[in-house]
Formats: structure tokens, sequence, C-alpha cells
């Protein structure tokens, strides 16, 4: 079955909720989501949306901490773009009925977070992506132009390659038709033809073992894309945030938002030790990098787990009214904040490559745009500063809109494109094939690709991972097309990418830390 729309938008996070109902009153438009239709990394974004808010904070002040936790390596007219327009993305967020705490004066509780150097970052309560999906969502439900395809997952984009040309990685006009896509309860794939596709995919933590990400950041966006012959980058940058709650068999790793440290909370080993200060200035406000790798030498040095986060002569009334559900979190789980400290350890949980684009969205595949977390727009470079990533979201969607609306008119839809070929295959026999090398794939990464990376874990990261990925390509080509195999063949290739930017990068910077360096690796 071959449907035709205007607007694909694959993800339904800030970034692909945002675009949509901007480019919906002039065309169709269908979000397709792999779960529930709330169901994306957004919702589980703790810590808020920072944004230049008051007089004693100035856009210079935010575009310079940005650099400066970039490690040198940011795009700064991108960070340009993103600081001096995000306010007014914001006040757009406030009117489409996103609900930020303010004081008693009325005015917004600024929070502060590592890296900033004022109080920037617009939140409700520790739950500020799920009020962003929430009033995102309101919207798009009422819009007569937008459909949403739940429990639907995107295989892989549709370009030439399916109507028999040949696609290179340094072909110059490969476009994009639209996308190949797997109903999950009929198991039936649908041929969806689009003018203008939009990936909004977010990430990819669940290549690791530990991670803070919904189940569902599996990597599609980027891996369907690097396999159309899209540019892919720097996605050796991933970034782990210092503080998950350690409660071991827990999947994904509950986050312990770094709002809390901007709130008072401080670092401590086992023995109730600081330690902070044998690394930054900053302390437990260093940014998260330095924190991670400071978390992460303190575990190895001292054979331990997890370290502590002690809130304990924090205001329990303010810390229970900011964080709510941290709070609910730790009580279940026998941990008083103020009479107990809170066990924390690294987790992936961001990833700051991704699918290359321009000033717009736009991917170096025509008609393909990427915004949020699955696109490299060059604002992060080597290391996110915290809370700056919602806002990326919606000043990129915003401009991709306005790029997608202008250029609308000069498209048509492609004829001639067949329907997916199932032809030969048949249904898995053992889900233990793919469950396994899922785990594998997560191992090798944690490993050997993890917060401090070396040449040996790295070589022998790719050995492992190229004898997996063998063995599924041969699986992939004679069985059913399923979701979970889909998934598998995506987190591969994005460890696989990971691995070789990693080796490429012939430098620790920002959140790729090598440990002696040589430079006689290729």
């Amino acid at each position: 079955m071959q449907q035709k729309v205007d607007f694909l938008i694959i993800g339904s996070g800030i970034a692909g909720l945002s675009y949509a109902l901007k480019v919906a009153d002039h065309g169709s438009v269908f979000i397709v989501t792999k779960s529930n239709e709330d169901e994306s990394n957004t919702k589980y974004a703790q810590g808020g949306i920072a944004a230049v808010w008051h007089d004693k904070d100035s856009i210079e002040k935010h575009i310079q901490d940005t650099l400066i936790a970039g490690g040198g390596l940011c795009d700064e007219e991108a960070v340009r773009v993103v600081v001096t327009e995000g306010t007014e993305r914001v006040r757009e967020l406030i009117e489409l009925g996103a609900n930020f705490d303010k004081k008693k004066d009325g005015d917004y509780d600024l929070a502060k977070e590592g890296g900033h150097s004022e109080h920037r970052i617009l939140h409700h309560k520790d739950i500020t992506g799920y009020e962003i999906e929430r009033a995102l969502l309101t919207r798009v439900r009422k819009h007569k132009n937008i459909t949403i395809l739940d429990h639907h997952y995107s295989i892989d984009i549709i370009t030439q390659h399916h109507l028999g040309e040949e696609v290179t990685s340094q072909s110059k006009d490969v476009k994009c038709f639209g996308a190949y896509i797997l109903d999950t309860k009929t198991q039936k794939i649908e041929t969806v033809l689009s003018k203008i596709t939009m990936m909004a995919t977010g990430g990819a933590g669940h290549v690791y073992a530990t991670t803070t990400n919904p189940v569902i950041a599996t990597g599609d966006g980027i891996a369907m894309v690097y396999r159309a012959k899209g540019r892919v980058k720097d996605m050796e940058f991933v970034q782990f945030h210092p503080t998950s709650l350690y409660n071991p068999g827990e999947h994904p790793s509950f986050l312990i938002t770094e709002a809390i440290r901007g709130f008072g909370a401080v670092l401590k080993t086992l023995d109730g030790k600081e330690f902070m200060h044998k690394y930054d200035e900053r302390l437990s406000l260093a940014p998260r990098d330095i924190v991670a790798r400071a978390i992460d030498n303190e575990l190895k040095t001292r054979g331990e787990d997890f370290v502590y986060l002690d809130c304990r002569h924090i205001d329990r009334k303010g810390f229970i009214e900011h964080f709510p559900n941290i709070y609910e979190k730790c009580m279940k789980l026998g941990v008083d904040p103020f009479i107990k400290m809170i066990p924390v350890v690294p987790a992936m949980h961001y990833l700051c490559g991704g699918i290359q684009v321009n000033k717009e969205g736009q991917s170096t595949i025509h008609n393909l745009f990427a915004v949020g977390e699955c696109a490299c727009t060059g604002l992060h470079g080597a290391n996110r500063l915290a809370s700056n990533s919602l806002l990326e979201a919606v000043v990129f969607a915003h401009r991709a809109a306005k790029t997608g609306i202008d250029t609308l008119s000069s498209l048509t839809f492609q004829e001639g494109i067949p329907n997916w070929d199932a032809e030969g295959t048949e249904n898995a026999e053992e889900m233990i094939l793919i469950t396994q090398s899922q785990r594998e794939v997560q191992q090798i990464m944690s490993n050997y690709v993890g917060i401090v990376r070396s040449e040996l874990r790295l070589k022998r990261a790719f050995d492992r991972l190229e004898i997996i990925y063998k063995e599924n390509e041969a699986l992939y080509e004679q069985t059913t097309v399923t979701q979970k195999l889909c998934e598998l063949r995506n987190l591969i290739c994005i460890g696989y990418l990971i691995i070789k930017h990693a080796i490429q990068r012939k430098e620790s910077v920002g959140l790729h830390y090598m440990v002696h360096y040589k430079e006689h690796v290729k």
C-alpha cells in the first residue's frame, strides 16, 4: 500500500512536534512514532530549557558558556543562531501552553546548571520535558492536517537507490522520496511518499548498557540516513550524565538531574569525602564531561561501584517542591535524601553528533531535514551545555519549517517507487540471536568505548563489532523484517560510527577522552 503526504515527520519529541505545528497549515502531515505518541527523549528531560531571560544575563554570556563547554569545536554561527533566536522560541512554547515554574512575585524561577554563568534554565518541577511534550501534543491532536501514526516503525528512507540507481557516499544529488514504514500491530510494511521528510528520531542511548534514555532510543534516524549515503559527523562525542541513580537491574537508568547540584547538592565518595576539588575549581558545578570523568576515575581508582550525591544539608521543602519525582523515586527505594546520601553513577545520556545539517536543518540528502538529538548542527561541539538541547530543537524546527514551507510548492511526488520486497524471507525462529547480539553490542560499547578510551579498547571494540555486523546482516537478508531486528541493525551501525569517529579524532577534547594516545593510530 502506498500513501502520499506533504510532510513526513519521523519522531514525536519536541523537535518533531514543533515542526509539525509550524508546517501543518501549509500541507498534510504524518507523524510516525514507533511507540506511543508521547514516548520520546523529550518526555524524560528533567532539568529544563536554557534561554536568556533577564537583564543580568546576556546573549553573549550564553554564547560564551556554550562555546567553552564545547571545547572549541562548536560552530559559532550555529551557537549565535540558537541563543539569539531561542528566547522567542521559548515564548512560543509558553503561548502554546507550556507551564514553567514561577516564584511568588510572578517572575520565572530560573535555575542554574553546570557550565552556566547565570540563572537561565526555565523548568517545570523536575519534569520539564514531559510538560513541553504535553503542551505540544495537545495542539497537535487538534490540528486537522496532522495524522499521528503511532506504533509504526520507519525501516529506511526511500532514495534513487530504490529505483535501481547507484547511490554512493560521493553522490551529491541523493534525494529522499519518503520512507518504508512497518505497522508493528499488523506487521505490514507501507510505502509512504513525501515531498519533505523530517528526521526527528532522537538519540541512541541503548547502544550502551547503561543509559538514561527510554528504550526507543536506538539511533534509527542516524542509521537510516547513513545507509542512504547522507553525511554523519561528530559521533565520538557521547555525553554521559554524571548522576544517574545507582539501582542495578533498572533499565533505563533513572536520571538525577544536575539541577540538584545547582540547588546545592555535593558529590562525595563512599566514605563521605568531597572529591571534585581535585578536578575542577567549579567543583560539583563543572561541565558534565569533567564531572563524569572525575566520577569514573574515582570509581576505578577506589574499586567502587558508585559515588554519593549529598543533599542532606539542602532545604527539605524547597527540594521536594523543585524535584518531587526524584524525591518520590528515592523514597520508594528507601533512600530519604535528607537522611541518606543518594547513590549515583554515570550513564549514557546524550549524543552530540548525528546527521550533518546546515543552519536550516537541511541534511546532505535533498528534501531530507533533521532536527533534535539525531541532528548535528554544530551547536554542541565536543560537549553539550546543559539544557541547550531542547532549545536547539525548537530553534531548528522553526528554521526547517520556514525552509520547507518556502520550497513545498516546487516539489512533486516521485513516481515508480516499488513497494517493499520481502520475497525469500522467513520469520525469525530464534529471537535469542537478536537479543543476545544486542547485549553484546551494549557490553562492547560500555566496556571499550565509554567515558575514557584507549587505542587498544577502540581496536578491540571495532573487531568485535565487525563480527556481530556480519552475522546480523546475514540474518537481516533472510529474515522477515521486525522492529527488534531493525533496531539491532541500527545499534550496530551507531556503534560502528562512534568507534570510527573516535579512532579518527587525534586529540582528547570534550567528551572524547583518550589515554596514552599515539600518533600512529589510523
